[in-house]
């Protein structure tokens, strides 16, 4: 697939501001500094249609990135940063847990975690809570290409083992420096988007 065309539709924090569209939808989820922002770019090939912070939570509503007019992106705020107070972490909370709930349009999960560390109890809580709503995920470990080749088996099996994937699910390597994954995850989205049609 080639990317010919995005931007930031609609920045939404409660269900009556969701894009009114029948678009397929895929939601990215992860750690507030695991890189959604880079993969977001790497993704659509611009340098920064997503904003990267040098400081994590910077993300605080649904951002809904229309890509060729033929499916969204949904990037929500990050979880597990501590500078975040817990009331701010709580209304995160509901705004994802409304959009699971209540979005037809969802049809995957990206979950973000980094391949450089077994994924934290955050990450284990976030991917049991996806389950719950029985959507199908997509892990995509980033940050690969700070990994030496020694170590690659090792850490991918340490994140398969602690996540403990359902039948369905996958996990992908990614890489925003070297562009590893990209188009095997723009490649799941147009056959999922081309399912949808």
């Amino acid at each position: 697939m080639k990317v010919t065309d995005v931007n930031l539709a609609v920045q939404a924090v409660r269900r009556s501001q969701y894009p009114e569209t029948d678009l397929p939808e895929f939601m990215l989820v992860g750690r507030s500094n695991v890189g959604k922002s880079s993969f977001i770019n790497t993704l659509v090939g611009r340098k920064n249609i997503a904003y990267i912070s040098g400081k994590p939570g910077k993300t605080q509503t649904l951002n809904f990135y229309v890509v060729n007019q033929s499916f969204y992106l949904v990037d929500v705020p990050g979880y597990g940063y501590a500078a975040v107070n817990k009331k701010t972490q709580e209304k995160f909370g509901k705004m994802i847990e409304e959009y699971l709930e209540k979005r037809d349009e969802l049809i995957r999960v990206f979950m973000l975690v980094d391949f450089r560390h077994k994924p934290t109890e955050d990450d284990k809580l976030m991917y049991n809570f996806l389950k719950y709503y029985n959507i199908p995920v997509t892990i995509v470990a980033t940050k690969v290409d700070k990994v030496g080749s020694s170590k690659m088996e090792k850490n991918k099996k340490l994140i398969l083992d602690t996540l403990d994937l359902v039948v369905g699910d996958d996990l992908v390597l990614f890489s925003s420096v070297t562009k590893l994954g990209k188009e095997e995850i723009l490649k799941k989205i147009e056959d999922l988007v081309v399912e949808t049609i």
